[in-house]
């Protein structure tokens, strides 16, 4: 009996799979943590090496892209087809900090596989998400007979996401025309667990602001003046108080301008998930959920916009009493923001909110730091059923939605080439992201590959670009 095209594809990531995590335990013992001054020589280090095994798996343009902080990598496989979709692939290099005395049962970056786990910092944290795109590529070529991906096949890797990407932004920028696409794939994200395979429709934005309140020109006796002058203390009080109604909906006039209201279908494909309420309350650490009346746990941390208090102080915060009128006070707030939001009309709403607040003779200061904004791809979008569609035949079953709660640089890349993101990753959440004992399953790390393998050709056949 022949090989169905499916088969063929197993059987060359099988073949294949001891060499591919031969050299991804290679990588992952470059310390590439962009964080810390001294490693900066291991994430050029990271960087030269994935640019060297780039060019080695058949990207004829690989260039490793400085910045003021560190290099990012870019590589480009053109299909030859110009209607061919062109895709471009984003992750990181670098990885968190980590040692041994952190926790760990092995060290971090000395990679160990134990019960078909691969131990290391980056290991699912982003060098093995963006690895298996490596393999994939060279499975898709060698089981379809093609010389050149049957997309135009770009990769972004950058080396700064886990200190912010505070570069990233503009490297995009500067880079516009090199990064010209039609869709985005993101490749730092993960699944919703082992046996539910997911697909991330968008993620959240954000936007954060400080605001100082100032009374008195120092701080003032309480019984001399307590009563008479207005207290910014109590001022942020209360401005915190007038920030969600009683339904725990945001009360700043306008905040809600443009948002993008949740579909049915889209209510009945989170209800699907296998979702306990309970054990990621334990997760949490907390005793209660609570959030805006009428939506799901789910959907207030995935499709809905929030307002956080962040921090909160002014005035004395010592041992004992000390009775005065403090002179400032302040709050930290933040804003998760969603799909038709605008950062800048966020900014301006709160700004008039805080400004009709505060009492007379307080005076105002908000600082707004850099903004994100949300991206969020329909679930008809060609792009994103490819994906769906590719990574249901590798795991042989339905796959189903979620989206992401935090923000993360991937918008910057929607905002800046005007492309739709979709995300595409394997990571589960036992891998322990950030934690002692970083891990990444190898059945789902082959499952990714195995994905991308098929991607490809899914994409051309059924997204064609249009000028």
């Amino acid at each position: 009996m022949s090989q169905t095209p499916d088969d063929a594809v197993r059987t060359y990531i099988e073949q294949h799979s001891t060499a591919f995590l031969d050299d991804l335990a290679e990588w992952l013992r470059i310390p590439s943590v962009s964080a810390q001054p001294a490693h900066a020589p291991d994430v050029r280090r990271s960087a030269d090496w994935l640019a060297a095994k780039l060019r080695e798996t058949g990207f004829p343009t690989v260039e490793v892209w400085t910045t003021p902080g560190a290099p990012a990598v870019f590589a480009h496989w053109p299909s030859g087809d110009p209607e061919g979709p062109t895709v471009l692939v984003y992750g990181h290099h670098d990885v968190q900090p980590a040692a041994r005395e952190d926790g760990w049962d092995s060290e971090p970056f000395e990679p160990v596989v134990r019960d078909g786990r691969l131990y290391a910092r980056g290991a699912a944290d982003d060098k093995g998400q963006v690895f298996f795109h490596t393999l994939g590529v060279r499975a898709h070529l060698a089981t379809t007979g093609r010389t050149a991906p049957a997309v135009n096949l770009k990769l972004l890797i950058e080396g700064e996401e886990e200190s912010g990407s505070p570069h990233f932004r503009a490297l995009a920028e500067e880079r516009a025309d090199r990064l010209a696409a039609d869709a985005v794939i993101v490749s730092d994200t993960g699944m919703w667990s082992e046996d539910t395979p997911t697909v991330c429709t968008g993620m959240r934005g954000l936007a954060e602001c400080e605001i100082r309140l100032y009374g008195p020109d120092q701080d003032i006796h309480s019984g001399s003046f307590g009563g008479a002058v207005p207290n910014p203390a109590t001022a942020v009080a209360r401005l915190v108080a007038a920030l969600h109604d009683d339904h725990a909906r945001v009360a700043i006039p306008g905040f809600y301008d443009g948002v993008v209201e949740l579909t049915d279908r889209e209510r009945e494909l989170f209800a699907e998930l296998p979702f306990d309420e309970e054990r990621w309350l334990g997760t949490a650490r907390s005793h209660a959920t609570h959030g805006e009346a009428g939506h799901t746990t789910l959907e207030r941390v995935w499709a809905r916009p929030t307002a956080e208090v962040n921090g909160i102080g002014g005035g004395y915060q010592g041992p004992g009493s000390k009775t005065i009128i403090p002179s400032s006070a302040l709050v930290k707030l933040s804003f998760r923001l969603v799909a038709g939001q605008d950062p800048d009309h966020v900014e301006k709403a709160v700004r008039a909110w805080a400004a009709e607040q505060v009492p007379a003779g307080i005076r105002c200061e908000i600082t707004f730091s850099g903004a994100t904004r949300p991206c969020l791809t329909p679930l008809d979008h060609p792009a994103l059923q490819s994906v769906v569609r590719a990574m249901g035949r590798a795991f042989e079953g339905p796959v189903r939605f979620t989206r992401e709660g935090g923000s993360g640089p991937a918008a910057d890349l929607q905002d800046v080439l005007g492309a739709p993101v979709l995300f595409l990753g394997i990571s589960v959440p036992s891998d322990g992201w950030h934690a002692p004992n970083e891990k990444v399953e190898l059945d789902l790390l082959l499952k990714g590959v195995e994905t991308t393998a098929y991607l490809w050709g899914d994409l051309a056949a059924h997204w064609r670009h249009e000028p």
